[in-house]
């Protein structure tokens, strides 16, 4: 009886230990639904070009998440342009951003011309789901954010403009953010044919592909290390075009 009561528990401690490991080894996977959060997962160690010197800026204007409303609103007025190239080393994408998310357009915009985007790469592919760019591993690309006070944008969300093939939308935090501000940084596009609802209304949906989908059709076939960063990197080049 004795033998038996230890053999029992032998066998109950050897489960919970495999259990245990495959809970860990879950959590290791990241989720083609996954968050599409600002965390960048991949550890900085690749050679660090365009590094910043400490007295030069790139940004001149003072903008943080206060004031972000009344400066992308003028700034919007000013600059009405909603036709946009991204030209990567796989092709050219021709992007349309949408008027009715003044705000998100104008940021967009505000970025392309100061010349962050030109510093960034596409960062995370997720194969049938999302690429998502507006990050790097240059010393400079976090520089920018830093003049910028990592400002957020309030959300804009719009019952029409839901999470299909195409679409470009903001990333965000989730933690602290219980408005889902979206951060102006980091952006996403809808590679997935199947139905990617479950983002609507998480993040906002800003613009469309209107020329060059296959583009990002091809990102989601190179390789990718465990971060699901590509192993050779994809650098953009942004341009307005009207």
């Amino acid at each position: 009886m004795g033998k038996s009561y230890q053999y029992i528990q032998i066998a109950l401690l050897i489960l919970v230990l495999l259990l245990v490991s495959c809970k860990n080894d879950t959590k290791s996977k990241p989720s083609p639904k996954a968050p599409l959060n600002t965390e960048k997962k991949k550890q900085v160690n690749s050679p660090k070009k365009y590094i910043l010197p400490q007295n030069r800026r790139y940004i001149f204007d003072s903008i943080t998440s206060e004031n972000a409303v009344a400066f992308f609103t003028k700034y919007g007025k000013e600059n009405p342009e909603t036709n946009i190239k991204i030209k990567t080393r796989l092709g050219t994408i021709r992007v349309r951003l949408y008027k009715d998310t003044p705000l998100h357009r104008a940021s967009f915009l505000y970025l392309i011309k100061t010349g962050y985007y030109d510093t960034t790469c596409f960062y995370r592919v997720v194969p049938d789901f999302i690429v998502q760019g507006g990050n790097s591993d240059n010393l400079v690309t976090p520089t920018y954010k830093d003049q910028l006070n990592d400002y957020r944008i309030p959300s804009e969300f719009r019952k029409n403009r839901g999470h299909k093939r195409g679409c470009i939308a903001a990333a965000r935090d989730w933690v602290n953010n219980p408005t889902k501000e979206s951060t102006p940084f980091e952006f996403y596009f809808i590679q997935a044919t199947k139905d990617q609802s479950h983002l609507n209304f998480e993040h906002t949906v800003f613009g469309e592909i209107i020329d060059g989908i296959e583009v990002i059709d091809k990102i989601t076939k190179v390789k990718i290390d465990r971060y699901e960063w590509p192993e050779k990197e994809i650098p953009m080049e942004i341009t307005i075009l009207d």
